[in-house]
């Protein structure tokens, strides 16, 4: 993932499935990824991945 941008949704291969970002997530890698994503990681939770 890019450490400048957000993954606001994403479509499951197998099912089709959208997957958009939880409440209080800035994206699906932060809903559904074991680690947050790259920009969070650098800037912290308050930030965001996209300010």
């Amino acid at each position: 993932m890019p450490t400048d941008a957000c993954q606001w949704f994403y479509e499951c291969e197998q099912c089709h499935t959208v997957l958009r970002p939880k409440p209080g997530d800035c994206c699906v890698f932060c809903s559904y990824g074991t680690v947050p994503c790259p920009p969070v990681q650098l800037r912290g939770k308050q930030a965001g991945c996209c300010e």
